[in-house]
């Protein structure tokens, strides 16, 4: 049986017992007479007592307070943290990312508070236009543009096109793509376009490319919502086959080009417009000016589309002609031309050849953008007012 432990006491442990105490004085030095004590006259110090409950509660709020002022400190210090304006569908817009779309559309928002509200000069975004100030309304563009592009991100992560919709991922890719570019110039390779992106053009190009990508995908297959059939697009041909038909068309027309003389008043070209338009067709006006010349001539339009300046100016005049009909004045420094289309004759197996794929992508454009707005409408946005409103204009004009 093991005995009892001796209670430990309070007593020094052993040592040399020669050693002094921390307090002694040394003996061999002179000590001066002390002075007689005076009797005190002060009081007696109180006897302690504990703080009261009500001293405590107080304290605990002092501390708990101080205590949270120290944790939001230590929140706003941190490197990794997000200042959050709005969500959308759950994901976070950053305050950082707002700016960005705001300083983006800033000039845009100008000139249409210009124009709407006929202001002059630098816009005060702190100054009412209309029910709200500048600012306001750029926020709130600013938001729907947000809104727009981050569903059009959201449906390319749903397709596997991007992995992420958010602002901070996009500042990494726009890094790593600087970065690949100029390896690229500094390896002497071939760099096509910008050999640096600033995050504006690159966000434009990233998004441009995303939508062009994701209308290829959503319309490749036959049950996919922007899949287009061959009866779609003929029947939008048929629909307006003048339009699609420009460049199948075989134009025949009459060409009346007539001289200014030199010191011709200022009301030539109108008296000669009344001449004109009296007449029953070009050829009896050009017997009665002085110089004037009269041609006839064919013009295929299928022939010169892309070819040049002028080609594209006369498929221009004549495609808006119906057949016995005289143009406008087209009028060059020394003369003043007008056209008369005598017929003209549509090849429609050519033109929609020519035209069935344009009209394709012009019908996906329409769905692309019926099924997206219906996705923003759908999507859910939550928007932090007080955090909207501790945005400043000098943040927007950096």
């Amino acid at each position: 049986m093991k005995g009892t432990l001796p209670r430990q006491g309070t007593s020094r442990k052993p040592g040399n017992s020669s050693s002094k105490p921390s307090n002694s004085r040394n003996p061999s030095a002179s000590r001066k007479p002390r002075a007689a004590r005076r009797p005190s006259t002060s009081p007696a110090p109180p006897t302690s007592r504990r703080p009261s409950r009500r001293t405590l509660l107080v304290l605990t709020g002092v501390c708990l307070a101080l205590a949270a002022l120290v944790v939001t400190a230590v929140t706003l210090l941190r490197p990794d943290r997000t200042d959050d304006v709005a969500s959308l569908d759950g994901h976070p817009v950053t305050r950082d990312e707002l700016l960005f779309h705001m300083r983006r559309l800033a000039p845009t928002v100008q000139n249409e508070l210009r124009n709407t509200y006929h202001l002059k000069g630098t816009i005060d975004w702190n100054a009412k236009a209309g029910a709200k100030t500048a600012l306001q309304r750029l926020e709130t563009r600013a938001l729907d543009e947000v809104r727009q592009d981050r569903t059009t991100l959201a449906l390319a992560k749903e397709q596997g096109l991007v992995d992420s919709v958010d602002y901070a991922d996009f500042l990494a890719d726009l890094a790593r793509e600087n970065q690949s570019r100029a390896d690229a110039v500094a390896a002497g390779k071939t760099v096509y376009g910008v050999t640096e992106f600033t995050p504006e053009e690159y966000y434009t190009h990233r998004l441009t490319e995303i939508t062009t990508n994701l209308k290829e995908r959503l319309s490749a297959n036959a049950r996919d919502p922007l899949r287009v059939t061959d009866a779609e697009v003929r029947r939008t041909f048929d629909a307006d086959r003048d339009d699609w038909s420009a460049n199948a068309t075989t134009y025949k027309y009459a060409q009346l080009v007539v001289p200014v003389p030199a010191g011709a008043s200022a009301d030539f070209a109108a008296r000669l417009q009344r001449r004109v338009s009296a007449a029953e067709h070009l050829a009896s006006v050009a017997t009665a000016e002085p110089g004037a010349k009269l041609t006839t001539a064919t013009y295929d339009g299928g022939d010169s589309t892309g070819v040049n300046a002028h080609d594209q100016d006369l498929m221009a005049v004549l495609g808006k002609l119906r057949p016995g009909q005289v143009s406008a004045a087209v009028t060059a420094p020394g003369q003043i031309t007008y056209y008369e289309l005598a017929s003209k004759k549509v090849d429609e197996d050519k033109a929609f050849a020519a035209y069935r794929q344009r009209i394709r992508q012009s019908l996906v454009e329409e769905k692309f953008t019926t099924f997206l707005q219906r996705r923003v409408r759908n999507s859910d946005m939550k928007v932090d007012t007080s955090a909207l409103d501790a945005i400043k204009a000098k943040e927007v004009q950096r």
